[in-house]
């Protein structure tokens, strides 16, 4: 029980740390770049196309909406985290106390000790469940703090109070609007929960010496690295579950214009991976240049970089428009480099 405790005030804590950044990070995913990209240098030294970063998206939040603003949407994060924490430990309580239930069998009988391969497919297809069933109960929580984040955009107030959203999205939606996006963020789990296991087991098994004395620190940072890099692979899963869930909501920031209306996950996926948002992006040919870079949520044009008109010190002024438009590209200003960036729902593909 005490275990429990702790796990619950260390995950709150972190949690709250970690809020304004997982604020930021929301936005810039479904395609909110309010501040004009700027001259700046890469880790080589040349000059390059750079977007804000997450720290400069933060203060200009807090200029808005104050510091307290930073933590919009808090309180629906820590209920998920905290009915996450207890249900994960439950689940895996379960599998301990059968565990032991089967070891006090009829004569004490020694078990066999299992193959090590075994083992780590026991132990993945039990995590697998209790995270399972983590996500399915909290995931209603983590829609409505997507969506309260999400509603900055268009300086909504529709889901304020934690209450005032259960009844707003059941009203609207129904039973089914508190698992939007649940397909994608399930999957995204359980493959990142068996390539990080996988990983880490031929790691550990085959890469490492056994005779090494610091092997189980070696072990400990081999799951940490492999986690990381499973992480990276279904990212794309996270992205989509994120876009799902504020989709076609009541939002600025999940309907037309600023946003296409998804019909499911997998157009979702589809229509991202066209547009180059998911897979990473191809060198443009010279040939390649047209009027405006359009940010595929925002629908916002900046007109080509030229000496007259320079975007990040006069920032264009949005064209109406009734329905989403594909990216186009433009030229580097005179003296950049081309470095090709992507930053949320804006495209810098410049030309080589």
């Amino acid at each position: 029980m005490a275990d429990a405790a702790s796990q619950v005030l260390l995950g709150s804590g972190l949690t709250i740390l970690s809020q304004p950044l997982m604020y930021v990070k929301v936005l810039i995913q479904v395609g909110y770049e309010p501040l004009p990209p700027t001259i700046g240098r890469n880790i080589f030294g040349r000059q390059v196309c750079q977007l804000p970063g997450l720290f400069c998206y933060a203060q200009h939040i807090a200029s808005i909406d104050g510091k307290r603003g930073l933590f919009t949407g808090l309180t629906p994060r820590l209920c998920s985290g905290v009915l996450g924490t207890v249900v994960h430990g439950k689940v895996l309580q379960h599998y301990q106390e059968c565990d032991k239930v089967e070891d006090l069998g009829p004569g004490n009988v020694q078990k066999e000790v299992t193959p090590s391969f075994d083992q780590v497919i026991k132990e993945t297809t039990r995590e697998m469940m209790a995270r399972s069933a983590a996500t399915l109960i909290t995931h209603p929580f983590h829609v409505i703090t997507l969506r309260s984040m999400v509603q900055f955009i268009g300086r909504e107030s529709k889901y304020c109070g934690l209450y005032d959203s259960i009844v707003t999205i059941y009203r609207e939606e129904g039973i089914l609007g508190f698992f939007a996006g649940l397909i994608p963020r399930l999957l995204g789990d359980i493959i990142s929960l068996w390539l990080c296991n996988s990983l880490a087991y031929l790691v550990n098994t085959y890469a490492l010496d056994s005779g090494v004395s610091t092997m189980s620190e070696m072990k400990s940072y081999s799951q940490a690295v492999t986690g990381f890099f499973a992480s990276m692979l279904t990212y794309p899963f996270v992205l989509v579950s994120n876009l799902m869930a504020v989709n076609n909501c009541g939002l600025a920031g999940g309907c037309p214009p600023y946003s296409p209306i998804y019909t499911s996950w997998i157009d979702c996926w589809c229509m991202l991976q066209k547009e180059l948002l998911i897979t990473p992006p191809r060198p443009c040919l010279a040939s390649e240049e047209t009027e405006y870079l359009v940010s595929l949520q925002t629908q916002e044009p900046i007109p080509c970089f030229t000496d007259e008109n320079v975007p990040w010190k006069q920032p264009a002024q949005p064209k109406p428009s009734s329905a989403p438009r594909i990216p186009s590209f433009a030229s580097p200003p005179q003296g950049v480099q081309a470095d090709p960036l992507v930053s949320g729902g804006l495209v810098f593909l410049l030309p080589s």
